[in-house]
């Protein structure tokens, strides 16, 4: 065999190895991951809608997200038995002294809304922050009480007593709205306070916005609080409530950005203290709030600075995890606006961008550029 032969057999042997080693990486299956995070009900709706279509987009990330409150979303990140946790209220101190090194990620903000039963009555009902406080306090128990009968002149509210429901579960929820609570009033901030979890005056338990929503349905001359998403999806009326404008807003997606415009939070960085963060502080006294709805929060993604300290975890699944997390706050804003959650403002995401690439596995970058 002369030697231009072999030299062409030699090229022919090489291309074809080339063929056949590019057609098994392609050919060959990508290694399927499974990201468990776990959290707040709150933005729920959004996330279901994110696991949903980024799972056309990487078929091989399983992602399982359990709505079980932001209390339980946060004791499990703790706890680190999950991979990622969703909360609307960001951790206290002593909560984040227990997990070190804890990123805060703003995905979307929302609205907790008043809901209600009233038979025959519609949405549209007024109440003001002060009234909304003697109710949960058991203060004000009677539909047809004066001052709220002040509020809606012309609607003939019954005199009936009033059925008080709320979270019986740890909530961001319960943290969005005893944070306005004790923003309007300082008894109740001082008797009750603000938390995940609170000591309730008076009221049914309900676990989760489902639990709420569905004992409000069931519950005539009921009142309680969920996110907005819920009251609409389940067609369950709501309240307007006045903002320091002097102005009856009704929760809407425009009268939560309006919120969260004129609060112009300055947001510490991503692995810094966010104890103190709050769109409501910074829109329940702005009388130049025009339009804004004043109970109105983030939602945060909860995630470790070094994901190596999660059991289970390695590299591949962490860089899985960051890219899921980095699509939620680019393509992912895309589905806030149908669902009624407001999409980020351009400042929050090139914020969560700075924070993101913060996140390492063993000390390595997992995003760059």
């Amino acid at each position: 065999m002369n030697r231009r032969i072999i030299i062409v057999l030699l090229v022919a042997i090489t291309i074809v190895a080339g063929i056949f080693l590019a057609y098994q990486q392609f050919t060959t299956p990508q290694r399927t991951i499974t990201l468990n995070g776990a959290g707040a009900t709150f933005p729920f709706p959004l996330i279901d809608k994110w696991v949903s279509e980024y799972s056309k987009i990487k078929p091989n990330i399983i992602i399982n997200y359990q709505s079980i409150g932001s209390g339980g979303g946060i004791r499990q990140h703790m706890e680190k038995t999950v991979y990622f946790a969703a909360s609307d209220a960001p951790l206290a101190l002593e909560q984040a002294s227990k997990a070190p090194d804890t990123l805060h990620v703003p995905f979307t903000i929302g609205g907790v809304v008043i809901i209600y039963n009233l038979p025959g009555i519609t949405k549209g009902l007024n109440f003001s922050g002060e009234v909304i406080v003697d109710i949960f306090i058991g203060r004000i128990t009677r539909w047809n009480d004066p001052r709220l009968q002040e509020l809606n002149a012309g609607v003939n509210l019954p005199n009936e007593n009033i059925i008080v429901v709320h979270r019986s579960d740890g909530s961001g929820t319960t943290f969005v709205f005893t944070d306005y609570l004790s923003e309007v009033s300082v008894e109740w901030k001082t008797k009750v306070g603000k938390g995940t979890v609170v000591n309730w005056p008076i009221g049914l338990g309900g676990k989760g916005n489902e639990g709420v929503a569905g004992l409000v349905s069931q519950t005539p001359y009921s009142i309680g609080y969920v996110e907005f998403t819920y009251a609409k999806k389940n067609n369950i009326p709501w309240g307007y409530v006045k903002n320091a404008a002097g102005e009856f807003v009704e929760p809407s997606l425009e009268s939560f950005r309006a919120a969260a415009a004129a609060a112009a939070v300055n947001l510490p960085k991503g692995d810094a203290v966010w104890a103190d963060v709050s769109i409501i502080r910074n829109v329940v006294h702005n009388k130049q709030a025009i339009g804004a709805y004043p109970i109105t929060s983030f939602s945060y993604f909860l995630v470790y600075k070094d994901l190596k300290v999660l059991p289970d975890m390695d590299e591949e699944m962490a860089r899985g995890l960051v890219e899921f997390l980095w699509w939620t706050i680019h393509e992912g804003q895309n589905y806030s606006a149908e669902l009624d959650y407001v999409p980020l403002p351009s400042n929050v995401v090139t914020h969560n961008e700075e924070t993101l690439k913060m996140v390492v596995f063993d000390g390595k970058q997992l995003l760059k550029g």
